[in-house]
């Protein structure tokens, strides 16, 4: 491949991932229509002042999901929170955040969630909204204590829940064995007609949608559409039982969730967790994004067990990986004065993007920990998620506001043979 042609390939590459099927309030993925210019020459800057044009008028369509928050304590950092899901794993999720609100020095003033994500994103909104941060990790304790298996979930509801956090298909106990059994020779059409969901009763149980969607965070759930296969993003005043059902929908165990007519599958698939809603979305330009599912791997997996889950790790990281291709690039287009960076009117932001995941743990736990329920097991993922969130503190506290500590091009680089 020339370095003329191989230009023109990663350009290219650029160009679609701002074409990604999102399903945002205007037809952006369909305005990107311009090909074939190699950077450098004088075609390509034409192309270049026609993309940047593009994307300010996408973001200007972003309007509606600005939901700038109320000014913080004086001396408090603004942060975002991207919620990765991942399984039991979540746990981890719920150590980060219990960590982050403990420190008075920051202010969560967005979140954004797929699938357990989604869960966990939800119980902070609540908690939030009606007690503060001490019920936001008072609410994040019940649930995960209620989900485990020393919990009080009756039997439906706890093999829901199991099933949900094991992302996996593999059963332990009888109820388990019982859902894993029919799924190989019914769909949830043939097995559940009547449409019975504990997930939605679980839920309820512990959210209060009302106070969540009558409250100034910004809060974003994703869900993928099953019709187009696209994002769909529920911003907080639509969020409701059925969106955060729709978000955990893994096809095998729900029927997808139906909203307004359109079925909606589990969104780890389109966006997990997304993180374009906060371009214009909060005051604040940090996104802390908690990514509980391993990127690298050192071993070839070669169970049966070990090659599902490796395969999962892939498939609900491929489109973290995208976003921070796509948030590299307008970050770019920023630097280059091709759009107008700041907080003001027709600018928009260079978010710094952190992140917050596993690390070695991750790499060692194996492929059916993501089925284990017990108590236990979530308490050593929350000390561990928040001795993570602690360490990053220590490193980053001083960044927060100022700039990236996640190098996109790095994380989201492409591999030439």
């Amino acid at each position: 491949m020339t370095r003329k042609s191989h230009k023109h390939e990663i350009f290219a590459t650029q160009q679609n991932l701002l074409r990604r099927t999102i399903k945002a309030p205007n037809g952006f993925d369909d305005r990107l229509s311009f090909q074939g210019a190699v950077p450098g020459n004088r075609a390509q800057r034409q192309k270049d002042t026609q993309l940047a044009s593009s994307l300010k008028s996408y973001l200007d369509g972003l309007a509606n999901w600005n939901l700038a928050g109320k000014p913080g304590t004086s001396g408090t950092k603004k942060i975002n929170l991207a919620l990765q899901g991942g399984g039991a794993h979540g746990a981890f999720t719920w150590g980060v955040v219990d960590q982050l609100l403990a420190d008075d020095r920051l202010e969560i003033v967005g979140m954004s969630g797929a699938s357990a994500g989604a869960v966990n994103a939800v119980m902070v909104a609540d908690g939030l909204a009606r007690g503060g941060r001490a019920e936001a990790r008072q609410r994040l304790a019940d649930f995960w204590r209620a989900a485990s298996a020393g919990g009080d979930l009756p039997p439906m509801q706890r093999a829901v829940t199991d099933r949900l956090f094991s992302l996996m298909p593999f059963a332990s106990t009888p109820m388990q064995n019982w859902l894993e059994a029919m799924s190989h020779y019914f769909s949830p059409y043939e097995l559940n007609p009547l449409n019975i969901n504990p997930l939605q009763e679980l839920i309820a149980r512990f959210v209060d949608f009302d106070a969540v969607r009558a409250s100034d965070l910004a809060l974003f759930v994703a869900a993928t559409n099953v019709h187009t296969g696209r994002l769909r993003i529920f911003p907080r005043e639509t969020i409701t039982a059925e969106a955060v059902m729709a978000s955990a929908a893994l096809p095998f165990m729900f029927r997808a969730v139906e909203i307004d007519g359109t079925p909606y599958w589990d969104g780890g698939y389109m966006g997990n967790p997304a993180i374009f809603p906060f371009l214009q979305s909060t005051d604040s330009e940090d996104v802390v994004v908690v990514q509980i599912n391993p990127v690298s791997r050192a071993t070839t997996p070669r169970t049966s067990s070990e090659i599902i889950n490796r395969l999962n790790e892939i498939t609900f990281n491929s489109a973290l990986i995208s976003e921070l291709r796509a948030m590299d690039f307008a970050n770019q287009l920023i630097d280059n004065g091709q759009l107008r960076g700041g907080t003001g009117k027709n600018q928009y932001r260079k978010l710094n993007i952190h992140r917050i995941h596993l690390g070695g743990l991750g790499t060692r736990l194996t492929a059916s920990s993501k089925m284990k329920t017990d108590f236990d097991f979530f308490e050593l993922l929350r000390r561990a998620g928040q001795r993570a969130a602690h360490r990053f503190l220590d490193q980053h506290f001083d960044d927060i506001g100022r700039q990236s500590t996640l190098d996109l091009a790095a994380e989201s680089g492409v591999e030439w043979a």
